[in-house]
């Protein structure tokens, strides 16, 4: 059982972070269990949540041969300089950043989707956290793949703003001020206004035009689910959503959709809820929720082999911090 385990939270003062703390206490990890470590910034800090106090430790300080499980969401290039330091200590360590997701001998997991694959790989002490709107469009697509056999994918999120941290947070909450203030709203974080707007770019832009995150979704489904030959593009855009990540999908199968099937094999998918009836599901309606809640499921009304949804997730759950401890839980029941 995970709450037997010591367990060590690497980025804890960040809004992942605490969403693991928040998440490892309310499943019973007792608080004496837990070490939340950070940056040297933010050492010697106390982290208040649901009334209890933490003390924050230095990650760069950190034995992690006292700890059986380590969390880490705290960027890439601490995950890249950290993670093989704990691994070698002998920690269990899934990793939220995506430094690992597209390594050969990483397993990349959702343990709905793929948790066997941790089989597969030989570094089966090292496991990715896939990207947020990953996890949410993948555990809908799987039942569908396995009924009907994808062949395409077309995709577009709708990112909240915490996708992009505390820093995307804040710049939302003060730039809506500033305009109800009849102040102009300062650009710090985002390139372009995102009180009232929505923008078309979450992170770098590669020569392909694409953006880095679109190609996170892109290449990371098909690591999960083994798509060779699907097709599949995205467009990731953030909108002034403080929590909750949406996805609109198209997808085309080898085979004819039958879309009370489709319908059934969605309901029936471990963590997934369908609101169905005319009825959908937003942003505001996952907050805080751990289901992927899937609507306005339909097959396409000439093409007998394309399927659209629509699906939202709590990003900082689900999409991230549930995850990686779901991941380390059914890691745990095989005796880490």
């Amino acid at each position: 059982m995970i709450r037997n385990k010591k367990i060590v939270v690497v980025g804890a003062t960040g809004l992942v972070g605490r969403e693991m703390l928040r998440i490892l206490l309310g499943s019973g990890v007792p608080i004496s269990n837990i070490c939340a470590a950070a940056s040297s910034k933010s050492a010697g800090t106390r982290i208040s949540l649901d009334g209890e106090s933490i003390d924050v430790f230095d990650a760069n300080h950190i034995d992690f041969g006292g700890f059986d499980i380590a969390f880490f969401s705290a960027g890439s290039k601490v995950s890249e300089a950290l993670v093989p330091i704990a691994a070698a200590r002998g920690c269990l360590v899934v990793d939220n950043t995506s430094h690992f997701r597209m390594h050969d001998d990483v397993p990349l997991v959702i343990p709905e989707v793929n948790f066997n694959d941790i089989h597969n790989y030989p570094k089966q002490n090292i496991i990715a956290n896939p990207n947020c709107s990953t996890i949410q469009m993948v555990m809908p697509l799987k039942p569908l793949h396995d009924l009907f056999t994808l062949k395409e994918v077309v995709v577009s999120t709708y990112q909240s703003v915490s996708g992009a941290g505390q820093k995307g947070v804040s710049e939302l909450m003060r730039q809506i001020t500033d305009i109800n203030n009849d102040q102009v709203p300062i650009i710090e974080h985002f390139k372009k206004q995102i009180a009232y707007n929505i923008i078309p770019q979450i992170d770098d832009f590669t020569e392909s035009k694409y953006t880095n995150e679109e190609f996170k979704m892109m290449n990371e489904t098909k690591k999960i689910l083994k798509l060779v030959d699907v097709d599949i593009t995205a467009t990731c855009v953030r909108v002034p959503v403080i929590v909750g990540h949406a996805v609109s999908v198209f997808a085309k199968f080898k085979r004819d959709v039958n879309t009370n099937e489709a319908l059934q094999a969605i309901k029936s998918f471990p963590g997934i809820k369908v609101i169905d009836d005319d009825d959908y599901s937003t942003q505001m309606d996952a907050a805080g929720q751990d289901e992927v809640f899937v609507s306005r499921i339909r097959r396409h009304p000439n093409l007998k082999n394309g399927l659209s949804f629509w699906c939202v997730a709590d990003n900082l759950r689900k999409g991230a911090a549930l995850n990686a401890i779901q991941i380390a839980q059914r890691m745990s029941n095989r005796s880490i």
